[in-house]
């Protein structure tokens, strides 16, 4: 019954893509391996997920067509580049690194002529052959050296693999940055202008990194779109969401030694890894909302917009084909990378894999078991009072209080329900006599627990990860870290919360605050994000966990925003305050029945007008920042929470 329910709202077009896959017998007999070691629901849940992933996808590309046409650079706004460049006052050499190994001719050519066409031409490009087999590509190296004075190369005669290959073209660099690009790859012709332009607005910027895209395997067409957060180094560590286009200081990549040997085919991961924890010595977050001030780095820049392409072929990690099979030792590399960088920091912990591939779940050691205080505010609903309590009995993690704070429950079945989970649990149930205020029921739950860590949990969800608490504490813990939250359901399995967006609202609403991802399949849309640990501006308060002494502080939640936007205000004051980080991990997760703990009636009769006021309230002290997410890049939707493109 779960699976018809689940999967009725599936249209025609699922139920053909269904029957693909029962005519193809490859498909057949993975779905006949994955039956036999998940059942039925593995394989419908496998089948969704290739279905959601390919109309997504499908849908992206149609919206990014109209975006390329809008912003690629024509001719005229190229000549405008090379007419602004002409006033500004810092203009450094970027060198360009450009390893190659038996490169296919028409793709090395795309690759030199993308960088020949910029518009800004302070470049050298440092080409190292590594010792490619195919003589076609020497001639070609040597053909544009012996037309452009800026093309250095060197003809290495062992094989010596990428790291020595990229250190060699290092050696060859005598610019004051050096930029990474791939063999078959191209650069957009405005990339070293963008580059030189954001150096000219910060001149103490060490790293830039850009958003991308990939090119077809026809070669002309740009599809799968990867527009990026900024510096989230969270993100970083489950995945290199950096990779293209890298702009770095040549005395930073020299100070942390350059390209690591042994890190092959994750060595750019690796380099960004050891550069921006070098850059963390002396970075630090700005989030000033009176000057319209909100940079997660002083140091990283992100660029916004697509200024690099992956080529998809066959040959490429850029391409699904692939599969992880033409460069396998990447992924053990990768491990080994994430691994060092824990040891790095002196961190202990482990790094785990994922279901997707280059996508990785670095677990940090919870340290000396702290006591973990789980705060509910409650009035009557004993139903979900008691499916809430019932769940939590599920928890792994054993040092634990749960204090129930009761705001004005007239029924008897309530006490009961408090009566009989203080024989299960520990538990301690206190009343809250004043006029409803989330804020200062919260602050209150939070006054009376005696643990080191605050667990803040809506009455109206459910525990589905028995390790939920470790999962969030891991990085409660971690000094750096402000507000943790969870990933949170509906009852049908689709995405209710994955971390919050600021700007986002429907129609003619005010646009503060969204949740990431939200109705989309739980299993049905795998992707980079739905398995990243990732950094947001806030996390929802239903599952928010933080430490005391933080929560302390910032003198808690705002107790002047009494239903609304307290825990978005409280995300952004621990930034402000004490400069940490919110953070987002998928691997608690937990159903949300949202709205269920208030009475439909009493939600629609809601005073609207305490609502605007607290909007009012909000804006006044957040409304310079909220257009401008730092983890929510520009060009995505502030309509939807779908990260979609704002076309």
């Amino acid at each position: 019954m779960m699976i018809v329910v689940r999967y009725f709202h599936f249209t025609k077009e699922f139920f053909r893509y269904s029957i693909e896959h029962i005519t193809n017998k490859t498909k057949v007999d993975k779905a006949c391996a994955l039956y036999k070691r998940g059942g039925i629901t593995a394989v419908i849940d496998k089948i969704t997920e290739h279905w959601y992933q390919l109309n997504h996808n499908d849908y992206v590309n149609k919206q990014y067509k109209r975006w390329v046409k809008k912003y690629y650079p024509d001719k005229k706004t190229l000549n405008a580049q090379r007419q602004h460049i002409t006033t500004l006052e810092y203009q450094p050499l970027i060198s360009i690194l450009l390893p190659t190994y038996n490169t296919k001719g028409t793709f090395l050519r795309a690759c030199i002529n993308s960088v020949i066409d910029q518009s800004y031409e302070n470049w050298e490009l440092c080409i190292v052959d590594d010792n490619s087999p195919d003589q076609k590509v020497r001639d070609i190296i040597l053909e544009y050296q012996s037309q452009d004075k800026r093309i250095k190369s060197i003809f290495r005669t062992e094989n010596g693999h990428i790291c020595n290959a990229s250190n060699d073209a290092l050696s060859l660099a005598t610019g004051r940055f050096v930029s990474l690009m791939d063999h078959d790859d191209v650069l957009w012709p405005n990339a070293l202008y963008e580059v030189v332009a954001a150096l000219n607005d910060n001149k103490k910027i060490d790293f830039i990194y850009t958003d991308e895209d990939k090119i077809a395997e026809n070669g002309r067409d740009h599809i799968d779109p990867f527009f990026k957060p900024d510096w989230s180094p969270d993100y970083l560590r489950s995945i290199n969401y950096i990779t293209h286009f890298a702009t770095l200081r040549k005395s930073l990549v020299e100070k942390v030694g350059g390209f690591r040997l042994g890190t092959e085919g994750a060595q750019d991961w690796d380099l960004f890894l050891r550069a921006t924890t070098e850059i963390n010595k002396k970075d630090s977050i700005i989030l000033n909302n009176k000057k319209n001030a909100y940079k997660t780095s002083q140091y990283i820049h992100h660029i916004p917009t697509i200024l690099y392409s992956w080529r998809k072929s066959e040959t490429s990690t850029a391409s699904e084909k692939s599969s992880g099979k033409v460069k396998p030792y990447a992924y053990v590399n990768q491990e080994i990378v994430l691994r060092d960088d824990l040891q790095r920091r002196g961190v202990k912990g482990r790094v785990k894999n994922t279901k997707y591939l280059g996508v990785w779940s670095m677990q940090y050691a919870v340290m000396n078991k702290p006591k973990v205080s789980i705060i509910i505010l409650n009035k009557d609903k004993a139903n979900l009072m008691r499916a809430c309590l019932r769940s939590i009995q599920k928890t792994r993690y054993q040092n634990y209080e749960v204090v129930v704070i009761d705001t004005g429950s007239t029924s008897t079945n309530t006490s009961e329900v408090y009566t009989q989970y203080k024989k299960k649990l520990p538990l301690k149930a206190y009343t809250w006599s004043k006029a409803f205020n989330y804020s200062a029921a919260n602050n209150y739950g939070a006054a009376k627990a005696t643990g080191e860590y605050l667990l803040f949990l809506n009455n109206d969800t459910e525990i589905i990860s028995r390790d939920w608490i470790e999962k969030m504490l891991q990085h409660a813990q971690r000094k750096e870290i402000g507000a943790v939250g969870a990933a949170l359901f509906y009852p049908d399995y689709t995405i209710q919360h994955y971390g919050g967006v600021l700007g986002i609202g429907y129609d003619d609403a005010i646009k503060i605050a969204g949740h990431a991802h939200k109705t989309k399949p739980k299993n049905g849309f795998v992707t980079v994000d739905t398995l990243s640990v990732k950094n947001y501006s806030f996390v929802t308060a239903a599952c928010l966990m933080v430490k005391k002494t933080k929560f302390e502080k910032v003198n808690g939640f705002n107790e002047k925003l009494a239903i609304a936007y307290n825990d978005v205000d409280f995300c952004l004051r621990l930034t402000e305050k004490i400069g940490t980080r919110n953070v987002f991990t998928p691997h608690a997760q937990l159903i949300h029945k949202e709205g269920e703990s208030i009475p439909k009636s009493e939600n629609a009769t809601r005073d609207q007008s305490q609502l605007y006021a607290e909007q009012q309230i909000f804006m006044a002290k957040w409304g310079n920042i909220v257009s401008r997410d730092p983890y929510y890049n520009i060009n995505l939707t502030h309509e939807k929470e779908d990260f979609t493109l704002s076309i």
